[in-house]
């Protein structure tokens, strides 16, 4: 039936892509491919994250700072990348423990809520 896990989306409000690609690309280093343009007129963007699709899409209305919904990246240097943040002004929120990782939060600049995690020995 199910045989794997293709891509996420996320949102961002109508008109803010250049905003979004300077965080994604910008600040967390990740690598925009290119959408296909049967849906390049519908705005927003994809991005590759370790061989699959994150879809940044557009949408007004959405309080994305209301909901638990979020996006994992998972980390080979989990300070380097909240270093990064730090460094560009973002807050960084300590995550509930999960066995055999160590995890912070972040909400990006549309409140999209993300989880930063890496495996520990």
């Amino acid at each position: 039936m199910i045989i794997g896990f293709h891509h996420a989306q996320i949102t961002i409000p109508q008109g803010q892509e250049e905003k979004a690609r300077a965080f994604y690309c910008g600040v967390l280093r990740l690598k925009e491919i290119p959408k296909p343009e049967s849906l390049a007129g519908r705005g927003g963007f994809w991005l590759e994250v370790g061989g699959l699709s994150l879809h940044v899409g557009t949408e007004d209305g959405v309080d994305r700072s209301l909901t638990k919904a979020h996006l994992a990246f998972e980390t080979a240097d989990l300070k380097l990348v909240e270093a990064l943040l730090i460094e560009q002004g973002v807050e960084i929120l300590e995550g509930l423990p999960i066995p055999g990782y160590e995890r912070f939060e972040f909400r990006d600049p549309f409140g999209n809520r993300t989880e930063c995690i890496q495996r520990i020995s």
